[in-house]
């Protein structure tokens, strides 16, 4: 129950921040942001009826789809949260607060893809092009990213069309800021590489890692291989997850433990469990001001 009263709230959230974004900024001004929100805006500038109807209109053939792609549960709620969505919009009084086209596209952005990352973090669709993307990408399996980007390619070429080329390209910089603030919004503002390390100091490395860096490791046996000495001997390798504001620190361990260590840097979507460090929490806080003081002091002292 308190599970299904937080998703509520935040999806609830989402639509008034997406609605924000487009009454306050986007529509005001008629710029688009991608997907099917944008194919409404494009529509309800050029036919100058309310957006809400085409909102809803543009999102019964991608509803459709979700029907037969997506669970019932994720369908229901959708359904609900673009309703809403149309709703809050067709009723909403807030007038433009700039007419700045940077700051529109900027914040626009910004509004827009803080709705849109909440409802979907909390299993709803705002924008059908995601429920295209998942369609397609089951039947032909093409990539769910490349089909989004097809999408919006032909939908700001028509917009360069029909209303102008700088709308088409300050609607792109806003596509691209939603775009963004939708992962940080699902993923996370903090970023994590992988790394795979194949040295003859392994254990040493190893040890570091879990010592100085604070993060949790894995070690794989390597059977064997061909490099650049030719035919290698079988090997321990290291693989772990490190957040990017310890990836130069934990470079500079690696290269004073073997300079030759041969490291693969990978970048990491998701993750869920297991040992690494959260930068934005107290700990982590605390841990990163405790480790620059350190640093600060062995810079002194050379």
């Amino acid at each position: 129950m308190k599970r299904t009263l937080s998703e509520i709230f935040q999806i609830a959230l989402g639509i008034l921040l997406a609605s924000l974004g487009l009454k306050m900024f986007l529509l005001p001004n008629g710029f688009l942001d991608g997907g099917a929100t944008g194919i409404a805006i494009l529509l309800s500038e050029l036919f100058e009826i309310d957006i809400s109807i085409f909102l809803l209109l543009v999102s019964i053939p991608f509803l459709i789809l979700a029907w037969f792609s997506l669970t019932k549960r994720i369908f229901v709620k959708s359904l609900l949260s673009i309703i809403s969505l149309a709703i809050i919009i067709h009723f909403e009084n807030f007038a433009a607060i700039t007419d700045d086209k940077l700051l529109i596209a900027i914040f626009g952005g910004l509004f827009l893809g803080a709705g849109i990352g909440l409802t979907i973090k909390n299993g709803a669709v705002l924008d059908g092009s995601e429920i295209l993307g998942i369609f397609i990408n089951e039947k032909l399996g093409i990539s769910i990213g490349k089909i989004i980007l097809l999408f919006n390619i032909i939908l700001f070429s028509v917009t360069a069309l029909l209303l102008s080329i700088e709308i088409a390209m300050y609607s792109i910089l806003t596509f691209i800021i939603t775009a963004k603030v939708i992962d940080f919004m699902i993923e996370g503002f903090e970023d994590y590489v992988g790394l795979m390390i194949v040295s003859e100091q392994t254990d040493e490395i190893n040890k570091q890692l879990i010592d100085i860096i604070g993060t949790g490791t894995t070690i794989y046996n390597g059977s064997g291989g061909f490099g650049k000495r030719g035919p290698q001997s079988e090997k321990k390798i290291i693989h772990s997850v490190i957040n990017r504001i310890d990836i130069r620190r934990t470079y500079t361990l690696i290269d004073t433990i073997d300079k030759n260590a041969f490291i693969i840097e990978f970048d990491v979507n998701n993750i869920k469990g297991g040992m690494y460090t959260k930068f934005l929490s107290k700990e982590g806080l605390k841990k990163l001001s405790s480790s620059s003081i350190k640093q600060n002091a062995s810079s002194d002292n050379m």
